[in-house]
């Protein structure tokens, strides 16, 4: 099995910054894509960013322009780098993982983390 761990949420003012992180560990073999999705109460859950293993991205509209998605392929580890924020960006944000586990010739799965809160005020 394989652990997302995400961090760095919190409470910050509207034009500010945050940095999440999301560390993988457990029996990886490889990592085919990681992203970050967000829910807010009431609607659906939908996607953020995401990053391939060729360090391709893909932003929701809504995020293009403020919002990046670097990594540390040696550290299993990828970040989130909001800024700019808006209240609209208020949401849990869950990290979530394609990744191929040990041994050799296991499928992927998809895996997430279980979520860090993000409150932007006025």
């Amino acid at each position: 099995q394989v652990r997302l761990v995400e961090s760095g949420g919190g409470l910050v003012q509207a034009g500010g910054s945050l940095r999440l992180s999301c560390a993988a560990s457990g029996s990886i073999l490889s990592i085919i894509v990681m992203g970050w999705h967000r829910q807010a109460p009431g609607k659906q859950r939908e996607l953020v960013a995401r990053i391939n293993g060729d360090g391709n991205t893909v932003y929701a509209d809504s995020v293009k322009g403020r919002f990046t998605i670097p990594r540390d392929a040696s550290k299993n580890t990828m970040y989130l780098q909001m800024n700019s924020l808006k209240p609209e960006d208020t949401a849990v944000y869950y990290c979530n993982g394609v990744i191929k586990t040990t041994p050799v010739g296991t499928p992927w799965s998809q895996y997430w983390g279980q979520g860090t809160q993000v409150t932007v005020s006025s």
